[in-house]
């Protein structure tokens, strides 16, 4: 599988990364997935200390153990589990980072983190404080790069200027083009990475179609909108394959876009996913015929 350069860093991910979120809890069928995207080639794996109240972090660095030096492992910080596990808070203070990434690493059983980002970030968090704890983190060796996962604007902006993230996670899909009006040109030419998740918008942009369709749309399209507009694109631009294959393809024409992150649970949806990375490239009249068709969202708030 190819693989693009991750911002300023010197790692290379795979144009498909492995969102572990979904691999669920049952260590077998985890270890299964996990060892499906081993063997098709998939390098980058995605994790987060919240997920599982940080089971999914002990799994996935279980499942990677013997090939730890060969992947990429990338986990998030940022919100905290209650003491009684019924919700969490932010917290994006030096000292929680610096307490949390010790957690991290134990679960994960692994002396550095590829990939250490924030798990979301607002303008009101103690930013300076923020980029301190990590940039320490990587004088001690304990992470090689950061990055942000985010789609506020103001807060893109603030580390785009402040920091030396290499990377940003953002939700983007054909359905959902918020980044492309402002943020990925911006950190294009900086040299941050994007590394998209969402891509199929919940399913819309599968086979599955308008099945997974809610009544209240998806995000500013209504039903009916829906109702039109994924028949157009999938009769113009999926004839002849999957509208998996046209909804990833989509994020990975952007040349900001360094790759795509897309959950599976099982390793039929590895094995698709994959194969929908590996096949041809859209043309630029698909990818203009995308956005005549298609809403150029724009992000309202955050600003």
């Amino acid at each position: 599988m190819k693989k693009r350069k991750l911002g300023h860093s010197d790692l290379f991910v795979t144009e498909l990364g492995l969102g572990c979120m979904s691999i669920g809890t049952e260590e077998k069928t985890a270890r299964n997935i996990i060892e499906t995207a081993l063997e098709e080639g998939i390098n980058y794996f995605d994790t987060a200390d919240l997920y599982d109240f940080g089971e999914n972090e002990r799994m996935v660095g279980e499942a990677l153990k013997s090939v730890r030096e060969q992947v990429i492992l990338a986990t998030k910080v940022g919100n905290r589990w209650k003491s009684d596990k019924t919700g969490w808070t932010w917290d994006a203070s030096k000292a929680y980072i610096k307490e949390g990434v010790k957690q991290s690493l134990k679960r994960l059983g692994t002396e550095y983190i590829d990939l250490y980002q924030l798990h979301g970030g607002t303008i009101e968090d103690p930013i300076d404080e923020t980029i301190e704890a990590f940039e320490e983190l990587k004088a001690e060796g304990f992470i090689r790069y950061y990055g942000i996962s985010s789609i506020r604007p103001n807060v893109i902006r603030e580390y785009i200027n402040k920091s030396s993230i290499v990377s940003v996670m953002m939700q983007y899909s054909i359905l959902d083009r918020r980044p492309e009006e402002e943020a990925l040109p911006l950190l294009h030419e900086h040299g941050i990475s994007v590394v998209t998740r969402g891509p199929l918008a919940k399913g819309l942009l599968s086979e599955k179609l308008l099945s997974k369709a809610s009544e209240k749309g998806y995000l500013d399209y209504s039903y009916q909108e829906l109702n039109e507009i994924l028949p157009r694109l999938k009769e113009r631009l999926a004839a002849n394959r999957s509208f998996t294959e046209v909804a990833l393809q989509y994020n990975l024409a952007n040349p900001a876009v360094a790759s795509v992150v897309a959950g599976a649970s099982s390793p039929e949806q590895i094995r698709s996913n994959v194969a929908a990375v590996r096949s041809k490239s859209l043309t630029n009249e698909e990818v203009s015929f995308i956005r005549e068709v298609t809403k150029p969202n724009i992000y309202m708030q955050h600003r």
